[in-house]
């Protein structure tokens, strides 16, 4: 798939990859993403140099990426959609949510709002990963309750602006446009 097969009659040029832990929705988006010249990688996190095991998997991600890829490492979406206009690849946008843990909802509203609005504004292919958090045990800790709401809440607002949206569970992918309605808000 190239950025090339994305022309400007499209709704928007976003392809939505979500999944939980080790589903393999990174390992499909940079897959999705191969063809795509001069893409720019969004590792959307804090480095977390004290954390063994966040390296290793830091570590793993970037055996796998392509060379000629540009890195930014980077918790402030909102300032690197408004300065970059190539090609993306965000993994993870529950980074955003993390580094927006912390502010209030009307805060928290406003920042999604904007994203949203920066992204159905991109002329190129954008390729977000998405961790699915709804599944399991319910946090017993309110910082942990609204990471889950707001992601979810986030990503269905993605999920209607993408051009497709793909699910990754158990090593496989799922595109669920083809097999799902939306439904009605």
């Amino acid at each position: 798939m190239t950025s090339k097969e994305f022309s400007t009659d499209n709704l928007s040029h976003i392809i939505f990859v979500t999944g939980g832990t080790k589903s393999g929705k990174s390992e499909f988006a940079e897959h999705l993403a191969k063809e795509s010249q001069g893409l720019t990688y969004v590792a959307l996190s804090d480095n977390n140099v004290d954390d063994k095991e966040w390296q290793e998997k830091i570590t793993l991600h970037k055996i796998r990426r392509p060379k000629e890829w540009k890195l930014i490492e980077t918790t402030d979406l909102l300032n690197t959609l408004r300065k970059e206009d190539g090609p993306l690849l965000i993994d993870s946008i529950g980074g955003f949510v993390m580094e927006s843990l912390e502010k209030e909802h009307e805060e928290w509203s406003i920042k999604m709002h904007s994203v949203i609005s920066h992204l159905k504004k991109r002329k190129n292919i954008t390729i977000i990963v998405g961790e699915q958090v709804g599944w399991s045990l319910v946090s017993e800790y309110k910082i942990g309750n609204t990471y889950v709401e707001r992601i979810g809440e986030l990503q269905k607002r993605i999920t209607k602006i993408s051009k497709d949206n793909w699910l990754a569970i158990n090593g496989r992918a799922i595109k669920i446009d083809q097999i799902s309605l939306e439904i009605p808000t």
